[in-house]
């Protein structure tokens, strides 16, 4: 079940706030864990144990943690919950990648190939793995006090608005939340707009550019013209964008009509300057977890020159492998690790030196560019795709023209995520109320809701069609 579907919005959701604002409160915790369990068994339910089984175990490692007073003891317990959901992610997520791995190097040696584990991958389970494993790393630092009631560690592990996309939510931040919580009715007033926005992000522009994104990339690269092949890596790179922030503002938005309060996961990460910017706007709950339990413990930048460049490029190529188990993940995480270092030596002070336009045509670049790894599915189409997008394929353009691919809904939802990458309305909206700001706060009020009225109509419509929906994220 996805947030941009007809059984959500108009069956789980509906009946999820029905139930959470009529039953007390001490019931109210009790209601969103068993909605937030009904919400991922939904489609594949023998997946709701291994999320069971990851909720008893981190629950039980922790207590154990806690009462623990031997630095030792402590450590050792740490290392099995480190192992035990590291371990869980290496079954579920990288089994396959392995085999085929250790298959390849029994090939050279001419030995028989092992079997693939052919091991189904339940949804989410990167986010969910990494929240608990935050939660007991933060226990054993004594940053946050042991949850002795199983039930609210699973609701913070299985809350359904960030459980299956992100944002990725540190136990510290919704602690106090889970124990306690209200919700005002300006509060669920902006999550309602927050949801709304994220929805339309996800179907009117994500959506519309992902058929022309995956219809580009599935061209074989040599009937692929330099215009046709840059044209589909603007729309993957806009419907990714899309995709994953609307996902953000859809479970920030959830967050707020249920109480909680999540952090923001992005901040226009494409009008970003530098590569190291731009990780400080894109998927920003992903790069401070990797800055705080990998980075910071590795020596983060308190250690020499090169062992801080070691540290970024170590933590880039995990980040690489976390997204997925392919080398062109790892290739994507390589490419954004080599590109922080060298910022890092020297090249973010000449950066410094260039103008503003043409230090934003470097990010956007290098970026898009490493899109390419992100989406392809081997180095070979990847490497194709390049060589067409420098304009050495041999194609004519008779078999895929531009012309054959651009049609009106496609130049709306670029236009529209264009001007939605940069904070172009919040800047309008400023000058607006500078100028004139009764007016301005009146007239916003009115044309707000209107202008959400329209896109819920919009989306409503597009989903009972049954226009295309894809998942990006349901591999994480």
């Amino acid at each position: 079940m996805v947030f941009s579907s007809a059984i959500f919005l108009f069956l789980f959701l509906p009946v999820t706030l029905a139930g959470y604002f009529l039953l007390p409160r001490r019931l109210r915790n009790l209601w969103l864990l068993g909605a937030s369990l009904v919400f991922y068994a939904w489609g594949e339910p023998r997946f709701v144990v291994v999320m069971l089984g990851s909720i008893a175990f981190n629950f039980l490692l922790a207590l154990w943690i806690a009462r623990a007073d031997a630095t030792g003891a402590r450590r050792r317990l740490l290392a099995v919950a480190v192992a035990g959901n590291l371990g869980l992610l290496a079954v579920f997520k990288y089994a396959d990648f392995l085999t085929a791995n250790v298959n390849a190097a029994l090939a050279a040696a001419g030995a028989q190939p092992l079997p693939l584990p052919g091991i189904a991958l339940p949804i989410g389970i990167s986010f969910f793995t990494f929240q608990a494993l935050s939660y007991v790393i933060d226990v054993y630092r004594r940053e946050v006090a042991v949850q002795r009631n199983p039930l609210d560690l699973g609701l913070y592990i299985a809350l359904f608005p960030q459980l299956i996309a992100g944002p990725i939510v540190r136990y510290h931040d919704v602690a106090a939340q889970i124990a306690e919580r209200s919700v005002t009715r300006a509060g669920f007033a902006y999550g309602v707009q927050r949801f709304v926005i994220g929805l339309g992000k996800k179907v009117l522009i994500a959506n519309t550019l992902a058929v022309q994104a995956d219809l580009v990339f599935s061209i074989p690269p040599d009937q692929l013209t330099a215009s046709v092949a840059w044209f589909g890596l603007v729309c993957y790179t806009l419907q990714i964008y899309f995709d994953f922030s609307g996902y953000s503002d859809m479970a920030i938005g959830l967050g707020h009509m249920l109480g909680f309060r999540f952090l923001e996961n992005f901040s226009h990460p494409y009008v970003a300057q530098s590569v190291t910017e731009f990780w400080r706007r894109w998927h920003i709950s992903l790069s401070t977890w990797f800055r705080d339990y990998l980075y910071v413990p590795l020596g983060g930048n308190r250690v020499s020159a090169p062992r801080v460049y070691r540290n970024l490029f170590i933590v880039f190529l995990l980040c690489g492998l976390w997204h997925g188990a392919s080398w062109t993940f790892v290739a994507w995480g390589m490419m954004h690790g080599l590109a922080l270092v060298l910022e890092r030596m020297g090249l973010a002070r000449l950066l410094q030196r260039w103008p503003a336009a043409l230090r934003h045509a470097y990010v956007l670049l290098f970026v898009m560019l490493a899109w390419v790894f992100f989406r392809a599915d081997t180095f070979g189409d990847a490497a194709g795709f390049l060589r067409a997008m420098a304009g050495a394929s041999p194609a004519t353009g008779l078999e895929h023209s531009l012309a054959m691919l651009v049609d009106v809904p496609t130049l709306l939802a670029l236009l529209a995520g264009i001007v939605g990458s940069a904070p172009v309305l919040s800047a309008l909206r400023s000058n607006v109320d500078r100028l004139r700001p009764g007016m301005a706060q009146a007239t916003a009020g009115v044309l707000g809701v209107a202008a959400l009225s329209a896109i819920l109509f919009a989306c409503s419509l597009l989903i009972a069609a049954g226009t295309y929906n894809p998942f990006i994220y349901f591999r994480f």
